[in-house]
């Protein structure tokens, strides 16, 4: 059994998270005073969420920090949690649609995406497995199970339909397999197999065709294609090098859809300016270089994995977004972790986080400070 030191995290990857909180915060309200204000005769409406939701995921790993067992390597809350997961997503089959989509469990007044969760849920349960099956896992045989699981919440999700999130936990998935020891000819073969299957999902909605062919030839496309990516690129060039001031954008006037949520990142380029985007990149980069190295020093090969799993879960999605507000992908929907509006993200982000902080206190408790 190893120890924990209560307290004892990697402070560097706390406070980058807490930066990195306090800018979403401040940002979901700048740029949806107005929305908020004709939506919902409140100006602080997304605020008064986003900061709810920032106390309670707080509050969660402050939860996570004392205690001495790791609850996430603990095989029946493990499985458990994942079958809650499916559960939910099929779950989300029952509901009424959203905007054209079955995204949502819809219980009363709390409204969640199961989606989210799936994410860590699949980082979890893989690297139990992986633990578990160690020196077995380079037989193909060893990991038909594991590989049924994920394709199983994968396709769950893209059938919501959610394209992005479901390339994403089976990319995460894939390389939670592969760190733990999986040959790479098995992986290979993997990504032979799963190309055409998602390649027809991408095809089977004339929308994603659309933005793939906006990204691919934006000149051949419409004008209604494209709007959304040229107004982000207006609004970081309208920011300059300094930004035009907190407050000030002028995109978020409803130029820019989804200026609160997947294009947060734009106008935090047209308000701060490059500098502004250069800080939120430094600090996402600072994070999965922590996280990776609290990986690196975990004193067990399931901890190893989870901080591997969860720092990229947290990187990857950032990079998609980014590369998403700069026109250097299509569009996705994929949220930037902590900045953007949605508490379902945030509240998964910040676990991601706590069990992060959680396993570095056991690495640093068995290994001397460097």
């Amino acid at each position: 059994m190893d120890l924990v030191r209560p307290y004892g995290f990697d402070r560097t990857l706390f406070y980058a998270v807490l930066v990195l909180l306090t800018l979403g915060v401040v940002m979901v309200f700048s740029t949806s005073g107005v929305l908020a204000s004709e939506k919902y005769h409140q100006p602080f409406h997304f605020l008064f969420q986003q900061a709810a939701g920032s106390v309670l995921g707080l509050a969660l790993i402050i939860g996570l920090l004392p205690l001495k067992r790791p609850l996430y390597e603990n095989a029946a809350l493990v499985n458990v949690f994942l079958a809650a997961v499916v559960g939910l997503l099929v779950l989300c089959f029952a509901m009424p649609t959203v905007a054209g989509t079955n995204r949502w469990v819809i219980l009363g007044g709390l409204h969640f995406q199961p989606s989210e969760f799936a994410k860590v849920a699949v980082i979890l349960h893989l690297a139990w497995f992986v633990d578990r099956k160690r020196a077995k896992i380079r037989e193909a045989r060893q990991i038909i199970l594991p590989l049924g699981i994920l394709s199983l919440v994968a396709i769950l999700i893209l059938r919501e339909p959610d394209f992005g999130t479901g390339v994403l936990v089976f990319v995460l998935g894939l390389i939670v397999l592969f760190i733990g020891g999986m040959k790479i000819k098995h992986l290979s073969g993997l990504i032979l197999v799963a190309a055409p299957v998602l390649t027809v999902f991408l095809l089977s909605a004339p929308y994603r065709i659309e933005r793939l062919m906006g990204f691919l030839a934006p000149g051949q496309a419409g004008a209604d294609v494209t709007f959304q990516v040229e107004q982000s690129k207006l609004a970081l060039g309208a920011g300059g090098l300094f930004g035009v001031d907190f407050g000030r954008s002028t995109q978020k006037l409803y130029f820019l859809p989804c200026a609160h949520t997947d294009f947060i990142f734009a106008i935090i380029g047209e308000e701060f300016g490059l500098l502004g985007t250069v800080l939120i990149l430094g600090l996402f980069l600072l994070v999965v270089y922590r996280g990776l190295a609290i990986s690196r020093k975990a004193p067990s090969l399931q901890s190893q994995l989870i901080a591997a799993g969860l720092s990229l879960h947290l990187g990857i999605q950032a990079f998609l977004n980014m590369t998403v507000v700069l026109g250097l992908g299509p569009c996705k929907g994929v949220p930037l972790p902590l900045v953007s509006f949605g508490r379902s993200s945030l509240l998964t982000n910040l676990l991601a986080v706590g069990i992060l902080l959680h396993i570095s206190q056991r690495q640093r408790s068995l290994r001397p400070k460097p």
